[in-house]
């Protein structure tokens, strides 16, 4: 190990997480039977345990996420992407996990940038770690998606006061010990916005790195209309805290 003594390499190596035995790979999802077999598989060369969190789906997402490998929290009715994250976090917590990588379903985020969430982490110490698309693939993006995104997260940026380039991306390196003292109530995809949000105001570290994002004309499962008086509903309300 070059530039380290000798007699202090082995504490140095010490020092880095194991990350494949504390952190659980968690997918929320919603009909992704398309994407999520190669998606767990993939999660897998990274992280041995991945959680499938299928959110009522009716498509056989369930049986293929479990024949990839991945351990499964069926939903009987769809409550939800909040709902969805917050049944995988306390699976992980349940299991003694200490750490929780979050990504979409629709096989829209890149396995192969996980271990840069790790890297991050270990480098800066952040609570968490946001995968930021619009560093790499903002003309990639379908416009109105781009311009959505901008907004909020210009919004929460200016209510943390810090600097938050990407605060509706749902690839996510999360301290699972961090998320214990905060209190998410989301239940849709305004959580997104409400634990940046929540973690900012609390101090705790928060950290962005660049990720690939795979477009392949997937449509959204975010509902236009519905989805944005959540959030307004969702943003209103955090003024007031």
């Amino acid at each position: 190990m070059p530039g380290i003594p000798p007699e202090r390499q082995s504490a140095a190596v010490s020092v880095l997480k194991d990350w494949p035995h504390i952190c659980l790979g968690i997918i929320p999802c919603l009909n992704e039977a398309a994407a999520i077999g190669p998606l767990v598989r993939a999660v897998r060369e990274h992280l041995p345990h991945v959680c499938v969190v299928d959110d009522g789906s009716l498509d056989g997402t369930a049986a293929l996420a479990q024949q990839a490998g991945a351990h499964v929290i069926c939903l009987s009715v769809t409550q939800g992407k909040g709902i969805a994250l917050q049944k995988g976090w306390d699976y992980a917590r349940q299991q003694g996990f200490r750490w929780a990588l979050m990504l979409d379903g629709d096989g829209q985020h890149c396995p192969g940038d996980i271990p840069a969430f790790f890297e991050t982490a270990e480098k800066v110490h952040a609570a968490l770690v946001i995968g930021d698309r619009m560093a790499t693939a903002r003309q990639n993006m379908p416009r109105l998606r781009r311009w959505v995104n901008s907004w909020m997260s210009r919004r929460i940026s200016k209510s943390a006061g810090m600097v938050l380039p990407d605060t509706q991306s749902g690839f996510r390196l999360l301290d699972l010990e961090a998320l214990a003292s905060l209190s998410i109530a989301a239940k849709h995809y305004e959580i997104e916005s409400d634990l940046v949000l929540q973690m900012a105001r609390s101090g705790l570290r928060i950290e962005f790195v660049p990720i690939r994002v795979i477009y392949a004309g997937e449509r959204s499962k975010i509902n236009p209309l519905t989805d944005s008086i959540r959030w307004l509903r969702w943003w209103t309300k955090s003024m007031c805290r």
